[in-house]
């Protein structure tokens, strides 16, 4: 019998999941040719989008199929801004095992704990300062992730509104962190040197002028081939420009528009699975930051084995409960 899973439920359990190390082995996977994750379907709306990702590990008991929706004006109608659910198939028979109701939140998680994983392997020894761009639930959540790889607890957020702003620095000091909120994007670059972009944007926010040695950044935000978060000259000046997935990249995000106006190289990339495995397996030096000095950027579109690994991992945790 298919298991249909709640958002409580779902809740309930995340807490108890060492959620890194799961999507790691994930990105590991993908690089190394063990997962099959064709190409993104993708609905774009005339009020958002919908995204369906699916594949599978060919080690694994499962294939998953997620459907992500973005719907970037709800909160003006009181609703949040992600929905969606997971699908999770016994890759032996197809049959259907669980229905996660996950309304979009396992989808936001694993894009904050890819946050993190960027971060870990890619963001200076010493961060002075995180920089945030957006202050939606994705905002959130990267910043809570962080703290997981950096004692860092000094931010700079940006936003639209001074409304949105003053919501994002109560929440984020009464979790420890000690906010401060600009509405001048110049500021983030000119001030921190780890920052994550979170935002829909078509049009870039960060601009190279204010780009600093040393800065990693991790855009998260452009996930389609028409959203840019970042001046591509910023891609050009870097040292590392890291994807969570090449061949993705090379259509949508933060890649797809530095290719686009001829600024970098396809085989300038890496991919972030390759640096995960190189660094865990004693090889620190050949791939990603050798030195406090470089600039890096780590591209993430959002790639199925992030749904693989955190629906499998949720499954398995409620069946184990």
């Amino acid at each position: 019998m298919t298991l249909l899973i709640s958002p409580d439920q779902i809740e309930a359990v995340l807490p108890q999941i060492d959620l890194i190390p799961a999507i790691e082995q994930g990105f590991v996977a993908y690089s190394e040719g063990r997962a099959v994750a064709p190409p993104v379907g993708e609905l774009l709306l005339e009020k958002g989008e919908a995204h369906i990702k699916y594949g599978y590990l060919k080690d694994d008991s499962y294939y998953v199929i997620k459907i992500a929706s973005g719907f970037y004006e709800n909160p003006q109608l009181g609703l949040p801004s992600s929905n969606g659910l997971m699908l999770i198939f016994d890759q032996q028979s197809g049959e259907p095992v669980a229905i996660l109701l996950d309304e979009g939140h396992l989808t936001d998680v694993r894009t904050a704990v890819a946050g993190a994983i960027a971060a870990k392997y890619l963001a200076p020894r010493q961060v002075e300062r995180i920089g945030i761009v957006g202050t939606g639930i994705q905002a959130r959540l990267q910043l809570l992730h962080l703290q997981t790889v950096s004692d860092c607890r000094d931010v700079l957020v940006w936003g639209r509104g001074q409304r949105q702003l003053k919501r994002y620095q109560i929440a984020m000091n009464e979790r420890g962190f000690n906010v401060e909120t600009t509405r001048d994007l110049a500021d983030i670059l000119s001030t921190c040197n780890l920052v994550v972009t979170t935002t829909p944007s078509n049009t870039p926010l960060l601009q190279f002028e204010n780009l600093k040695s040393g800065t990693h950044i991790t855009a998260v935000g452009s996930d389609t081939p028409h959203k840019q978060e970042l001046d591509s000259q910023i891609l050009a000046r870097a040292d590392v420009v890291v994807a969570d997935s090449i061949p993705q990249c090379l259509g949508r995000g933060e890649i797809h528009q530095a290719l686009k106006a001829g600024l970098i190289e396809q085989d300038q990339l890496l991919e972030l699975g390759d640096i995960i495995a190189a660094q865990t397996r004693g090889r620190a030096q050949t791939r990603g930051r050798i030195d406090d000095k470089q600039i890096t950027i780590a591209d993430l579109t959002g790639v199925a084995v992030q749904d693989i690994k955190i629906a499998g991992a949720v499954y398995e945790a409620i069946q184990t409960a």
